[in-house]
């Protein structure tokens, strides 16, 4: 194969699919991207980690179509390394790939493209649309919540499903939970429950800032795939069952708490300065539209801060794990947050208003 192509182009599309390759592999093959160049002007690029597959297409000039397979990494950081506005020639030939800007010359080892492994899709019966915008908030305000427990790897992703004519999104790692419902896309209807991995979500939200307009969902049981464009990002379903999480979900929560977020959230910050990794627990004493945070940490001493806040039930005090509770008041947009509490062990519903399409739980620590 030889291919001429703008080093700009090649930068953007190689730090796509290069993130997707692992840093170590026992394969030498994955840590290989696929470069195939067709007689259409094309330069395709794909990475795996047999999980999750990215492919991008980018413009080049092709002299001989042809296909090979090279270290990601490695042309990446060439790639990166060139100089502004450079034209790279791509020449493929007996095992060995040579690349040319200006002075610089470049010769690597490379690998048979029919060694290459490819994720069988099969068929994805449901399809839809869903703005890019949409799927950036679904992405913002949950992914935090998602667990990187291994042994629970069930709950080491975004669980959608559709459900009373809405799309929901969920994550919990079971101290916090986040979930958000958007209007259900036309096609969705009958999908299967499924739940999209961390990576993928990951690699799909740095995609997503790319994207103007919508991006097609094609899922089945066990597979799902991200059309956006000139990227097309295919993934495993993580195989398991989630917890029917909306049975912790709280309905009775009579205790309303109305405050500011954003200064909740750095009074939150200022006292637990000197909470220990190991507690990170703060203290609410709430009183009549008056709320003290405090933290008692044995090694560092103590810290107070009240905060103004809207608050008219009985006064009782509960503790938070602080960076959970910041967690969550960073995804608030508006300037007004209800914390509807019921008693110091039971779990707190946190959301703007009942119209807003987040809510989130979170379980309440003993201080």
């Amino acid at each position: 194969m030889k291919a001429t192509i703008e080093r700009a182009t090649l930068l953007k599309g190689l730090s796509h699919v290069q993130s997707v390759v692992e840093r170590r592999n026992t394969i030498p093959i994955l840590s290989n991207v696929l470069l195939e160049a067709t007689a259409e002007g094309q330069l395709r690029l794909m990475a795996t980690d047999l999980d999750l597959q990215i492919n991008e297409s980018v413009a080049a000039a092709v002299d001989q179509p042809g296909a090979t397979t090279v270290s990601a990494h490695t042309l990446f950081d060439i790639a990166r390394k060139l100089p502004e506005g450079a034209q790279v020639s791509l020449t493929a030939a007996e095992g060995r790939m040579t690349i040319v800007a200006g002075r610089a010359r470049f010769s690597l080892g490379t690998l048979p493209r029919d060694d290459f492994p490819v994720i069988a899709e099969g068929e994805l019966p449901t399809q839809f649309e869903l703005p890019a915008e949409t799927l950036k908030q679904i992405i913002d305000k949950t992914r935090f919540a998602i667990s990187t427990e291994e042994t629970r790897y069930y709950l080491n992703g975004i669980f959608l499903h559709v459900a009373e004519g809405v799309l929901k999104a969920a994550a919990t790692d079971g101290h916090r939970l986040a979930r958000v419902t958007v209007d259900q896309p036309e096609g969705a209807a009958g999908m299967p429950d499924v739940i999209v991995p961390r990576k993928c979500i990951a690699e799909l939200r740095k995609l997503l800032d790319e994207v103007d307009g919508s991006v097609g969902v094609s899922l089945s049981g066990t597979k799902i795939r991200f059309d956006l464009g000139q990227a097309i990002l295919t993934s495993k379903l993580i195989d398991g069952t989630f917890p029917d999480y909306s049975r912790v979900i709280p309905t009775g929560n009579d205790k309303i708490l109305k405050l500011d977020p954003k200064s909740f959230m750095e009074g939150v910050d200022r006292v637990s300065t000197i909470a220990t990794e190991k507690t990170r627990a703060v203290k609410m004493a709430l009183d009549r539209d008056k709320i003290t945070l405090s933290v008692t940490s044995p090694e560092n001493g103590t810290a107070a801060e009240e905060v103004p806040g809207e608050y008219a039930a009985s006064p009782f005090e509960i503790g938070f794990n602080s960076r959970y509770l910041m967690d969550i008041l960073g995804q608030i947009g508006t300037d007004l947050v209800e914390v509807h509490l019921a008693d110091a062990a039971a779990p707190t519903l946190i959301r703007e208003n009942d119209k807003s399409p987040a809510l989130y739980v979170l379980m309440p620590m003993r201080v």
